[in-house]
């Protein structure tokens, strides 16, 4: 471990010694390492989260490198997992990052959620989302979801407790959702970044132990650098958690 890494932690009361140690000893997920994943793994393993296990199974293109902060001209061409993951061993050499270059499906997924203690999701499709939600329900995980497009950015924490949490389906219904994406519809290069540290913020959070309640979804407008909740109740017949 790096002397004095730590520090700014030990000294939170809400952390401390023992919180840390409990972010040390957590595993993560994070589904997609593009604009929200990339700030969200790199504050991740700079802050000891013992083992990052980033999926992805793009490669960095020349459009990706405005707010994709762990990549760089000469990664273009390269397996973004593999790159992502290198990165992060150079932020923090003291903890355990793997890459995973392809897409998880079914049982793959689902094993790759119940070894991790939480679960980001910052994957840039619908299917994907619906499909780790799903997984994250089933292994009884918590599950930090993100997005952004245009000005806008979109945060959600989910279980681990699905009897009384609501789900990212009780939310959106694979039927109502959007086909809006960044390449369509652009995205200023910062708003994927709020997104992502803030669901770097709401996983060290619940890896330390510290006792809040999951928040409302909260929608942030770019334009009025304003946040604003949304609250999400548990469907009663919500296919997935229902």
């Amino acid at each position: 471990m790096t002397p004095g890494r730590d520090a700014r932690h030990l000294a939170l009361p809400q952390v401390g010694a023992e919180g840390q140690a409990r972010i040390g000893a957590g595993k993560a997920l994070l589904i997609g390492v593009g604009g929200i994943g990339c700030p969200a793994a790199a504050y991740l393993a700079s802050s000891g989260v013992g083992q990052l296990t980033v999926v992805d199974f793009d490669t960095v293109d020349a459009t990706n490198l405005a707010r994709q902060v762990l990549y760089a001209q000469g990664h273009i061409g390269e397996l973004k997992a593999d790159v992502a993951a290198a990165r992060l061993r150079k932020i923090n050499p003291d903890i355990d990052v793997v890459s995973v270059n392809e897409r998880l499906s079914g049982n793959a997924l689902l094993g790759a959620v119940t070894e991790a203690d939480v679960v980001l999701d910052c994957s840039d499709n619908f299917a994907t989302r619906f499909e780790v939600n799903r997984a994250c329900v089933a292994a009884s995980r918590r599950l930090v979801s993100g997005s952004a497009i245009r000005f806008e950015g979109q945060l959600a924490v989910f279980g681990p407790d699905y009897s009384v949490s609501a789900c990212y389906a009780c939310a959106y219904s694979e039927q109502d959702e959007s086909l809006e994406d960044c390449a369509g519809n652009g995205v200023l290069a910062p708003i994927p970044g709020v997104i992502g540290t803030l669901m770097a913020v709401e996983t060290l959070k619940f890896l330390a132990g510290i006792d809040t309640p999951p928040p409302a979804m909260r929608l942030y407008d770019g334009v009025a650098a304003e946040f604003r909740p949304l609250g999400i109740e548990k469907r009663e017949h919500c296919p997935t958690c229902g």
